[in-house]
């Protein structure tokens, strides 16, 4: 069994888009849009693991973020070494994205960083 996608709610799906196409390596596929509900859609691909879907719809509006609330917590993409951790981490720093916590070696031994996507939804970054 795998993990076929995971679905994300965006005020600006468009913009959470292009985040993730830009600096995780996604690959957007056609929209979709049903003029009934007002969804709008896009599925992002990886070349590895499950698809993510990004959504938005009229009705659905953002909430104050609490790290420690019930739910998923985060998405993790594995970049493939310390180096690109730092220099990925960077480089979402210097185009306004929050750092949420800086690379470094956690207790579990990951090497990692954690950031904000556009929507304040937390991303870490791993080796």
């Amino acid at each position: 069994m795998k993990i076929d996608h995971i679905a994300l709610w965006s005020i600006c799906p468009e913009r959470a888009k292009a985040f993730y196409v830009r600096y995780f390596g996604g690959r957007e596929g056609e929209p979709y849009h049903n003029p009934r509900t007002g969804l709008r859609t896009w599925f992002v691909s990886f070349d590895e693991g499950a698809r993510m879907e990004i959504m938005s719809r009229p009705d659905v509006t953002a909430s104050p973020a609490d790290d420690a609330r019930v739910g998923w917590a985060h998405i993790s993409f594995s970049v493939g070494s310390r180096a690109r951790v730092d220099a990925l981490t960077a480089e979402l720093s210097a185009a306004g994205y929050e750092v949420l916590s800086a690379p470094r070696t956690t207790g579990d031994g990951y090497y990692e960083s954690c950031v904000a996507d556009p929507d304040g939804n937390r991303v870490e970054i791993t080796e």
